[in-house]
């Protein structure tokens, strides 16, 4: 990322980056979601979906290819702002731990960086995420629909529970957004550092951008998956499920599903975190680039 950047291009450019992500992820985001939140099979029974691919293609038998979009109405609005404010949170962390323009961050002040960015997000991530998962979760074909959208998924989570009921799942939020996004800056930043030499072209420097993207989201997930398990189950219980909250959840999975249950939906979610966060790296960079070039003093 360009060093002489403000914080308000990062806030810019990080709004683009996040539509360029949700477009390419957002169909193996479905995937996940649903595998985390099925419910476990009674004996004799057949679990819901067998797998990525189960869950893939039953959804495309029973609603089409516009299944896999479901939800995508609540993290495409609320995208732009959700990563432009993480852009900024890392450009400012940046600024904030710099003592002078020049200074060359280690690995570890990144990391702390991103984490700051972290911290940002969850005001705007947590209501999106709630509304989101809930509409991903709902049967296609002729299975009653609860919600028929985004608007309608907030009215009604409003009247059950006020603004309360939209919030669920904050600290499972943060808790997941904090470390991942440390780990997510500090990766794309390490990786770009090794590929691109001093006399990189820009094909190369292209190169180097979509690799070091797709590894930050692919970091980031191995970092955050373990609380996105635990958020998406709080987020879509019916009210009162879990009275003390994340707590409740991980006792609950420890007992019923064992520590694996923490990394459910880890396939589809790592097929989608490469080329998602890679557009998302891609976006940003040309939007940096093009805002350098038009506001060279913004």
């Amino acid at each position: 990322m360009s060093e002489n950047s403000s914080p308000i291009k990062y806030f810019l450019s990080g709004g683009f980056g996040g539509v360029c992500t949700v477009l390419a992820g957002h169909p193996m985001d479905t995937i996940k979601v649903r595998l985390q939140t099925m419910p476990l099979p009674k004996p004799g029974e057949t679990a819901l979906y067998g797998g990525t691919w189960d869950c893939f293609k039953k959804t495309i038998q029973k609603e089409g290819f516009r299944g896999l979009y479901k939800g995508m109405s609540a993290p495409l609005t609320g995208v732009a702002p959700i990563f432009a404010i993480s852009f900024f949170g890392f450009g400012l962390g940046k600024k904030l731990i710099k003592s002078d323009e020049n200074q060359v961050l280690t690995k570890p002040e990144l990391f702390a960086a991103g984490a700051f960015s972290g911290i940002f997000t969850t005001s705007i991530m947590a209501p999106g995420e709630r509304i989101k998962c809930l509409l991903q979760i709902q049967q296609g074909g002729n299975v009653p629909q609860k919600y028929s959208g985004m608007l309608d998924c907030a009215r009604q989570l409003y009247a059950e529970g006020g603004i309360r009921s939209i919030y669920k799942g904050s600290v499972a939020t943060i808790l997941r957004d904090v470390p991942a996004s440390g780990m997510y800056f500090m990766t794309y930043e390490w990786v770009k550092e090794v590929l691109v030499p001093q006399d990189a072209n820009a094909k190369m420097k292209m190169v180097a951008t979509i690799v070091a993207g797709g590894c930050a989201g692919i970091a980031n997930w191995l970092v955050g998956m373990p609380a996105d398990v635990l958020k998406s189950r709080l987020q879509t219980a019916p009210e009162g499920t879990y009275p003390n909250g994340m707590r409740d959840v991980f006792k609950q999975l420890m007992e019923r599903e064992g520590p694996t249950a923490l990394y459910k939906g880890v396939t589809p979610v790592m097929i989608r975190a490469f080329p998602a966060n890679a557009a998302c790296f891609v976006g940003f960079e040309l939007a940096v680039n093009f805002l350098n070039w038009v506001a060279p003093n913004l």
